[in-house]
């Protein structure tokens, strides 16, 4: 009896006390939820522009930025007072720098990078990674890329992320995201190795068999919202199935995947590894092939004359390593022998393919699979690409800004014309001169956004 009176007594004081908390709170964010937005206008003075990757640059312009978006560029400097904008309108000197649009990366894992083991996914509960994204997106930011695609994170761990940004909660990159990607059983976005119990609990939600079972899940992706549909179309080195990296998916479901995801107006990409998973992927018509390692010429070809994009992940190696030792001795000298095994095949085979695909006249757009890249140091593919397999820095530049907008399908980005973002970088050197610039990147903005300025750290 006496117990049932404190509880009865007790009861409504802590109803008091939480009604109290909760308008406390929400008190709280009335104050303090202004959304991150850009100023009416902006004026950039920028000493060299390349406004179009693939024309020529040009000395000496100003660029109108109002409301996030390109307004107008203008030859010379131009001042408020001659532009008709208020006198207070910030000017941004970019007057010593090289000017361009921000860049893009096709292909990225943001709620990777984690280092506390590669089981921490069935211990940490999904919003752990999304903070670990928030970290990746930041640092893709201040490397200079204003935009990049998620193709590969669980459940809605990006997909919350992204529209976090969009909405001006945080600041981050454009973000396109895949959520979970398409995966046959013991595919290589399946679990393996696992009991049987511990895989029936993981919730699998792009595995699918069967041409009908997969267009429900391609279905069910983008209800949930993804922005494209990531396929994996063959066995991967890091998973740590036995399978190889051979085609997993038959051509049936491969073509129900396109046709479904095409239907609801997705790109559709593949991850695939071997020649004859490529090669299906290319009757099925997707838009574009991830690392297509073991592409041949006849496989690229076909590309070319289909307008399938190539999104090689070539600077993987780069950090990885290209011979058994550096594997072994490198980020992933802790991996389960039979993924080390796969892993230790690719020697420099992707920037062979690259050099291939560049020979051929295959579509190249940039894409790093950070963070095997680590992220924030994307551009390195842009430094592979002319270092490493033939590219000009014109045409490395294009791979992450023009070519990725068309890649991806991305309408707004890319270039630096009226009515597009105001996603503009700048570099202190001119990576038409060196290709290293792009390692360096001094100034961000993202939609009109300041994200940063020189001095800042990377």
């Amino acid at each position: 009896m006496q117990v049932s009176g404190l509880i009865v007594g007790f009861l409504p004081k802590l109803r008091q006390f939480l009604a109290a908390g909760i308008a406390s709170l929400a008190a709280a964010g009335a104050v303090n939820a202004t959304a991150i937005a850009p100023p009416a206008f902006s004026i950039i003075h920028a000493g060299h522009l390349l406004a179009i990757p693939g024309k020529a640059p040009v000395d000496k312009a100003t660029i109108v930025v109002e409301q996030g978006k390109i307004k107008e560029i203008r030859p010379g400097y131009a001042d408020a007072a001659a532009l008709g904008l208020p006198a207070d309108t910030r000017v941004i000197d970019l007057t010593s720098m090289f000017v361009m649009p921000g860049f893009i990366d096709l292909h990225v894992h943001l709620s990777g990078g984690a280092e506390r083991g590669r089981d921490l996914n069935l211990r940490e509960p999904t919003n752990y990674f999304t903070v670990v994204a928030y970290r990746s997106a930041t640092a893709a930011l201040m490397g200079g890329f204003t935009t990049v695609r998620d193709l590969g994170s669980e459940g809605y761990t990006v997909l919350g992320l992204r529209d976090a940004i969009r909405d001006g909660i945080v600041l981050g990159p454009r973000i396109l995201a895949a959520g979970d990607p398409i995966s046959p059983t013991n595919g290589h976005a399946d679990n393996h190795n696992l009991r049987e119990e511990l895989l029936e609990a993981i919730p699998r939600r792009g595995v699918c068999n069967g041409a009908d079972d997969c267009r429900r899940v391609v279905r069910e992706a983008i209800r949930r919202g993804v922005d494209v549909v990531k396929v994996m179309a063959t066995g991967g080195t890091l998973d740590e199935g036995d399978g190889g990296t051979g085609q997993q998916f038959t051509d049936e479901e491969l073509k129900a995947i396109a046709d479904t995801a095409h239907a609801f107006g997705r790109k559709v990409t593949a991850h695939a590894h071997a020649k004859a998973g490529i090669d299906a992927c290319i009757r099925a018509n997707f838009d574009s092939i991830e690392h297509a390692m073991w592409a041949d010429e006849q496989t690229l070809k076909e590309m070319k004359a289909k307008g399938i994009w190539l999104v090689p992940t070539a600077a993987t190696i780069t950090y990885v390593g290209d011979t058994p030792e550096k594997v072994r001795n490198g980020p992933l000298k802790d991996l389960p022998e039979v993924s080390m095994q796969k892993v230790l095949k690719l020697g420099t085979q992707p920037r062979k393919l690259v050099t291939m695909a560049h020979k051929i006249g295959v579509g190249i757009a940039l894409g790093t699979d950070a963070p095997l890249v680590p992220h924030g140091d994307n551009a390195m593919e842009m430094v592979t690409y002319v270092v490493d397999s033939g590219l000009t820095p014109m045409e490395a530049l294009m791979t992450g800004t023009v070519n990725a907008a068309q890649a991806g399908g991305i309408k707004d980005v890319g270039t630096i014309a009226p009515g597009m973002a105001a996603d503009i970088i700048a570099m202190a050197e001119s990576p038409l001169d060196d290709i290293h610039a792009v390692m360096n990147v001094g100034f961000v903005m993202r939609g009109g956004i300041v994200a940063k300025t020189m001095g800042d750290k990377k």
